[in-house]
């Protein structure tokens, strides 16, 4: 019985870790329970299978985050804000800047969809090029009013 316990547990500290960090970098996927708990249990099984196999819980946690947070390294919510926060400091309040990238994120999935969104993409030569192309059409939206 006490082996279920901490299963639940470990099940729990995954999906609050990976809704934590959703509601921060992927607010657009934060409602999505059904994500949240397959990824959290595939988390905590790898979690656990490492550790049966003798993994310390340093390499356990290290392969559970992998498997918790594959394919949401890069955020074009968190690219919108930055640029927000970067190059638009005189039009946007800082303090708004987060609530303004979650009304632009679907306006702007013509531009995002465009690329390979990668765990490595801001690394990538067509970060820039993405970069450049979001401040654009921010731009034009905040000059036609939307905000």
């Amino acid at each position: 019985m006490k082996a279920n316990k901490s299963t639940a547990v470990e099940l729990s500290y995954f999906r609050l870790s990976l809704l934590s960090y959703l509601r921060e970098s992927h607010p657009d996927k934060a409602a999505d329970k059904q994500f949240i708990a397959s990824r959290g249990d595939a988390a905590a099984l790898s979690y656990s299978n490492i550790i049966k196999l003798g993994g310390s819980h340093d390499e356990a946690d290290e392969i559970a985050s992998q498997t918790l947070y594959a394919g949401l390294h890069f955020s074009p919510y968190r690219t919108i804000v930055n640029i927000l926060w970067d190059e638009f400091t005189e039009e946007i309040d800082p303090e708004q800047a987060e609530g303004l990238a979650m009304e632009l994120l679907p306006r702007l999935s013509g531009v995002t969809e465009k690329y390979t969104l990668s765990d490595d993409f801001a690394d990538s030569a067509e970060y820039r090029l993405l970069y450049t192309e979001l401040t654009g059409a921010i731009q034009t939206f905040l000059e036609d009013g939307i905000q």
